[in-house]
C-alpha cells in the first residue's frame, strides 16, 4: 500500500460549517468576556470616553484581519499563524513558536473567561470559590468540545444569540435614556486621564483589543468549512464589524448612564448600567446572560485551541500524538486533552485582570509576524475567488501591534513575565521534541501530504 493511499485511508476533520455558522463562530468568539468584564477598566483609564479606545481597538484588529483574510485562502490548512510564518520564512523554531503562543494565548483566555465565570455576575446566584468555578467549567467545556464541531457549534449559536441579546439590551437601555433625557450624552466626550491623553487612549485600547480577539481563531477551522475561501473571509469581517458597532454603542451606553468612577470600581459594569437605568430588567437575568456570554468565550477558544493542536501535529511541527482523533465523533480527543490541562493550570494560578493582559501581549506578537507574512507572501498567487488586502493594511497592522506591545503602554511586569515564561516552555518542549526524534519537522505544514492521523478509542 502506497504511502498516499494510507493516507487517504486516514479520517479527517468533517467540512460541515457553512457560511452562516462560521460568521456566529466569529461573532461568539469575539463577543464575551472582554466587554462584559472590562468595560469598566476602560473606564479608570479614559473616563467617560469608553467608545473611543472600542473604536481604535477595531480599526487594529481589521486591519490585521485583512492579513488573516488573504493567507487562509493561500494557505487553507488548520495551522493558521504557524504555517504563514512556515511559508514565508522557513524556519521551525519561528514556526514552532508561533504556534505555541498562539496556542498559548488561546489557553490563557479560556482561563481568563473560566476566572470570569466566578466573579460578581455568579454571586448574584451564589457565593463559589473562584477556582473551584473555573476548573468545573473548564472541564465542561472539554466534554462539548470533545462530542464534536457541529455540537459545539450549534451550542455557540445559541450562545451568541443570548449574549448579543445582553448587548442589544444595553444598547436599547441607551436609546431609551436618550428618548426620555435620563442618560448624560455629554459624559460619553469627557476623557479623565492620570497622565498624557494619547497614552490613556492607548491603555484602553490594549484592554479593549482584548474584547475584539478571537476573530483570528476562525482560520484554524478552514478544513471543516463547506467553502473556505468564499465563507472564511466574509464571516470573519463580518463577524468583527457585528461585534465592533455593538461595542462601540454598549461604550456609549455605559459612559451615558453610570458614572466612569462607579463603573472603574465594579466586577460586572454592564450590571450598574442596568441597575442605573428605568427599565425594568431583573438583575439576575443579566447576569444569567453575562454569565452565557463569557462561557462562550470559554466554549470558542477551547475549540480553536485544540483544533490548533491538531493541524499542528497533523503537519508533523509538533508530535503526531496530538493527530489522534475520536472514532465516530471524528474530534481530536488528545489535543483536547491537551488545552484543557494548561487552561485549568492557569485558571487555577492566575488572576482575570494579568491572564487578559497575558493573552493581549502574546497575540500581539502573533498578529506582528502574521501581518509581516502577509507582506512577505506577496508574491504568490491568489487562488481564484480568494481575497487578496491591499499592501498597506497589513503594514499597518504590523507597525500598530509593534506599538501596542510595547512595555510603554500601560504594562505591568509580571505579564511579560508570565507571557516568557510561556515561550520558554514552549522551546523547552522543541528543544525535548528535536532530542526525541532527531530533528524538528515543518516543511508538510505546506505540502500536499501529512503523517498519518491516528485513531483511539476511550
Amino acid at each position: 500500500m502506497t504511502g498516499r493511499t494510507a493516507h487517504a485511508a486516514q479520517p479527517t476533520l468533517a467540512p460541515v460549517l457553512s457560511g452562516r455558522m462560521l460568521l456566529f463562530l466569529v461573532l461568539g468568539d469575539v463577543l464575551g468576556s472582554g466587554i462584559y468584564a472590562l468595560t469598566g477598566q476602560i473606564a479608570a483609564d479614559v473616563g467617560g470616553m469608553i467608545w473611543a479606545p472600542f473604536l481604535i481597538a477595531f480599526a487594529l484588529a481589521f486591519l490585521t484581519g485583512t492579513a488573516y483574510a488573504e493567507l487562509v485562502g493561500k494557505y487553507p490548512r488548520a495551522a493558521g499563524a504557524a504555517l504563514y510564518a512556515n511559508e514565508a520564512f522557513r524556519r521551525p523554531f519561528l514556526t514552532f513558536m508561533v504556534g505555541f503562543t498562539v496556542l498559548a494565548a488561546g489557553i490563557t483566555s479560556t482561563a481568563t473567561a473560566a476566572r470570569a465565570i466566578g466573579g460578581k455576575y455568579l454571586a448574584e446566584f451564589v457565593a463559589a470559590p473562584t477556582v473551584v468555578v473555573a476548573v468545573v467549567f473548564i472541564l465542561l467545556t472539554a466534554v462539548l468540545n470533545a462530542r464534536g464541531i457541529e455540537e459545539s457549534a450549534r451550542v455557540n449559536l445559541v450562545l451568541t444569540v443570548i449574549e448579543l441579546t445582553g448587548l442589544l439590551l444595553i444598547v436599547g437601555i441607551g436609546v431609551h435614556a436618550l428618548a426620555t433625557g435620563a442618560g448624560e450624552p455629554g459624559r460619553a466626550f469627557e476623557l479623565r486621564a492620570e497622565g498624557p491623553a494619547p497614552l490613556a487612549l492607548l491603555a484602553g485600547t490594549t484592554l479593549a483589543l482584548y474584547a475584539m480577539l478571537g476573530f483570528e481563531n476562525s482560520v484554524n477551522l478552514v478544513e471543516e468549512a463547506r467553502r473556505p475561501r468564499r465563507d472564511l473571509p466574509r464571516a470573519l469581517f463580518g463577524g468583527m464589524f457585528i461585534a465592533g458597532t455593538v461595542y462601540l454603542f454598549v461604550a456609549f451606553t455605559c459612559a451615558m448612564l453610570v458614572d466612569p468612577d462607579i463603573l472603574a470600581g465594579s466586577g460586572a459594569p454592564l450590571l450598574e448600567v442596568v441597575k442605573a437605568s428605568d427599565v425594568p430588567v431583573p438583575s439576575k437575568l443579566f447576569a444569567a446572560v453575562a454569565l452565557v456570554a463569557v462561557a462562550n468565550t470559554a466554549l470558542m477558544n477551547m475549540v480553536m485551541a485544540s483544533r490548533l493542536v491538531y493541524g499542528m501535529a497533523a503537519q508533523g511541527t509538533i508530535p503526531t500524538v496530538f493527530a489522534r482523533v475520536l472514532p465516530g465523533r471524528r474530534t481530536p480527543l488528545t489535543a483536547i486533552g491537551f488545552v484543557t490541562t494548561l487552561a485549568v493550570v492557569l485558571a487555577s494560578t492566575g488572576q482575570l485582570a494579568g491572564l487578559a493582559d497575558t493573552t493581549v501581549v502574546l497575540l500581539l506578537l502573533v498578529f506582528f509576524v502574521v501581518n509581516i507574512s502577509a507582506l512577505v507572501l506577496r508574491r504568490e498567487p491568489v487562488p481564484p475567488g480568494a481575497y487578496r488586502a491591499p499592501t498597506w493594511a497589513p503594514a499597518l497592522g504590523a507597525l500598530s501591534c509593534a506599538a501596542l506591545a510595547s512595555p510603554l503602554v500601560h504594562r505591568e511586569g509580571t505579564v511579560y513575565l508570565r507571557a516568557l515564561g510561556l515561550l520558554a516552555l514552549a522551546a523547552v518542549l522543541l528543544l525535548a521534541q528535536k532530542a526525541v526524534s532527531g530533528r524538528f519537522r515543518t516543511g508538510e505544514l505546506s505540502g500536499a501530504a501529512r503523517p498519518p492521523v491516528t485513531v483511539v478509542g476511550i
